[in-house]
């Protein structure tokens, strides 16, 4: 039987209650055991995790809203949460389930101050995708135009901040945040300030102006349209552009030229919006991106952007360029200039550095191609992560740059999705001429 969406503030705030003493009294029972048991049982203390990741996962998944997309960010970092947790987490990368089609159909009246009928020739029930805080449905236009209507789901956006409060207690009363309650709060704020923009499709409507402005020269890049006259913050119309999405790119209309070209260019346009425009789609999983045969990339949702601080962009460049170079004493330094490095901890291990350093700089050591498709990059970092524990006190999450890691990820999968076969070394390196 499907669930009830809970929409209101009251109905979020005891669901996540809930949540959150479950998951306290599954910590507090564990540590108990611990303490009355005669050795460190490991696979009892993972089985708990387990157990509370599921709890959280189910629960926000069923919840939508900002909640959700803190577990999705949560889900691509191994920085502030056990392994168990991220694991877990990865569930809600996928398309989330649909909202019910009548609770969508007030959405839209409610915010346009019309019936849909007035409003749009028709509007498809099935939804065209969802996700943590809205749905999209297709619809035509009374003029003929084809577009698609993105529509917030009711209570998400008055309830981001005691979604967010209820979750960190949640994360806290588990024992799972791995990091000091100063790291916590600027992570949470870079978190609830872009969660605020993103609820506001206004704000995203700007941002798209914005982006399709700076690629405008960028004919193999394609950006929706924002037809205003049917937008408001919680509604959004947009000019239909669609594209295949990754998982239909087929040999039969892909080759692999095409493929590789389509990876240059989602390089490129990467390191445009870092290093030129130092502003950044701050949300690049797979359903955000589409392409088509002639190598043009469909880009969705300038919810989440960030704007970046020329210092943080030079401090990143500088990292970068370091760790190439393989000067580690100035990698130190950078990284306290991004605010990676707790600046009073004493120099990191030059042998950490390469260690970490032989691991990430593989697609852009070789002039010959990099085969994304066969990349282990990931399962080589999860491989390495006990190490972290050695230096826990020397780092802190990168709170500004915290998205810019995020979109490199992001585009690491999609990459190895497509299959692109690219060496991008060179082309790495020119940009870090550029940027001084």
């Amino acid at each position: 039987m499907t669930k009830k969406p809970v929409t209101t503030r009251s109905g979020r705030f005891f669901k996540l209650a809930g949540m959150t003493a479950s998951v306290a009294g599954q910590f507090a029972s564990q540590k108990a055991r611990s303490f009355f048991s005669s050795e460190n049982d490991e696979g009892a203390r993972s089985e708990s995790y387990s157990r509370m990741a599921a709890r959280i996962t189910d629960t926000l998944g069923e919840m939508k809203g900002a909640a959700m997309k803190v577990g999705q960010i949560a889900s691509q970092t191994q920085d502030f949460l056990p392994r168990e947790f991220s694991d877990a987490l990865q569930k809600l990368q996928k398309e989330a389930p649909p909202m019910p089609f009548e609770v969508i159909r007030q959405q839209i009246e409610t915010a346009l101050g019309k019936p849909v009928h007035e409003l749009y020739e028709y509007l498809q029930e099935a939804p065209y995708a969802a996700a943590s805080i809205g749905q999209v449905h297709r619809a035509r236009m009374h003029d003929g135009t084809d577009v698609i209507v993105k529509v917030q789901y009711p209570g998400v956006d008055e309830s981001c901040d005691s979604d967010l409060k209820q979750l960190r207690l949640a994360l806290r009363l588990g024992g799972l945040l791995k990091m000091p309650k100063e790291s916590v709060d600027q992570l949470f704020a870079e978190i609830r300030e872009r969660l605020h923009e993103e609820l506001d499709y206004d704000n995203e409507a700007r941002n798209l102006d914005v982006f399709r402005e700076f690629h405008r020269n960028d004919r193999w890049v394609v950006i929706p349209a924002v037809v205003r006259s049917h937008s408001t913050r919680h509604v959004m119309t947009l000019e239909l552009e669609e594209g295949d999405h990754v998982g239909d790119i087929t040999p039969e209309r892909y080759d692999q030229d095409t493929i590789n070209l389509i990876g240059h260019r989602i390089f490129t346009a990467m390191a445009d919006q870092l290093f030129r425009f130092q502003c950044i789609h701050g949300d690049p999983h797979a359903g955000n991106f589409a392409y088509r045969p002639d190598g043009t990339i469909v880009m969705y949702d300038f919810g989440c952007v960030k704007k970046l601080k020329p210092e943080i962009v030079l401090a990143y460049r500088n990292a970068v360029t370091a760790a190439l170079e393989q000067d580690y004493k100035a990698l130190d330094q950078y990284l306290i200039d991004l605010g990676a490095r707790v600046e009073s901890q004493p120099a990191i291990d030059e042998a950490y550095y390469a260690m970490w350093r032989d691991i990430l700089v593989v697609p852009f050591e070789s002039e010959q191609p990099y085969d994304f498709g066969q990349a282990r990059l990931h399962k080589d970092v999860a491989a390495k992560t006990s190490t972290v524990f050695k230096y826990l006190d020397s780092f802190k999450p990168p709170v500004e740059s915290i998205f810019i890691d995020r979109m490199i990820a992001g585009h690491y999968w999609m990459l190895k999705r497509l299959g692109v076969q690219a060496a991008f070394g060179n082309e790495l390196r020119a940009y870090l001429a550029e940027f001084r």
